[in-house]
């Protein structure tokens, strides 16, 4: 029988804990070993000169993570009612963008929208450039999490609210939207992880974020292993609180489903 939890139904039991504090000990020991392996000495006391620098780069990629996670929520949410469409011509162009998006990589998307499209349509600023460009991208992988939830709504639930009464707008207001939340949230906020960690590659469009800031860092004083171990855990401080709220999430819609 599984040991009573600490914290509830949803906590965790010393047992749990204490595997993930032994499987956290392996990756570390396996990095550790590596580095003794290479015989790598690091010294990160350089960073602390570069701290203004690195905390602009850190405000950058919060801003554009921020905006794209509008911006490509509101596409996903037009490109599925648009692949649910009656009118073939918003069903086709749906699905056509989100099979281009979902089937080529960012970095081809990057260099196509800032040097070509961008270009012919007078985009030149480079935070903006790069909020569409995540935001396009993003957006096709919120459709499809957007899609499987209205796809999920059972019919007899509106078929209950047709008979109580409810008109269009009531049903969309009281029964489609409160469970599409539920069905899609923990996938959403999952999918925030992705955008941070997706922004990184607006580095190559020159875009001073994090990562392309601590490239000119390590350009500088050829400190490769200490700028980009310290990235990781930047980034880590951004997408392990959101990786947390993803399961806190999974947990709780899980349960009251």
């Amino acid at each position: 029988m599984e040991k009573k939890s600490l914290y509830g139904s949803t906590g965790l039991s010393f047992r749990q804990v204490g595997n993930a504090f032994l499987a956290g000990l392996v990756v570390v020991g396996i990095v550790w070993f590596s580095v003794l392996r290479l015989s790598v000495t690091f010294d990160f006391s350089f960073l602390g000169d570069f701290r203004i620098r690195i905390w602009k780069g850190f405000l950058m990629t919060i801003a554009l993570s921020l905006v794209s996670l509008v911006l490509s929520l509101a596409i996903g949410i037009l490109a599925a009612l648009g692949e649910n469409s009656k009118l073939l011509f918003l069903k086709y162009l749906s699905n056509l963008y989100v099979t281009f998006i979902r089937g080529t990589p960012l970095i081809m998307q990057i260099y196509l929208f800032f040097y070509i499209i961008g270009t012919a349509w007078g985009v030149d600023n480079r935070f903006v450039s790069g909020v569409l460009i995540l935001s396009l991208f993003e957006g096709a992988y919120i459709a499809e999490i957007i899609r499987g939830g209205l796809a999920g709504l059972e019919e007899t639930q509106l078929e209950a609210a047709k008979a109580v009464g409810f008109n269009r707008r009531q049903t969309v207001r009281f029964v489609v939207i409160p469970q599409l939340v539920a069905m899609t949230l923990p996938a959403l906020t999952g999918q925030f992880s992705s955008i941070i960690k997706d922004s990184s590659l607006l580095s190559i469009i020159a875009v001073i974020e994090l990562t392309q800031t601590m490239r000119e860092i390590s350009a500088l004083n050829f400190r490769l292993f200490e700028c980009y171990l310290f990235l990781g855990v930047l980034y880590l401080c951004l997408t392990l609180p959101l990786a947390f709220v993803s399961k806190y999430f999974e947990r709780k819609f899980a349960y009251e489903h």
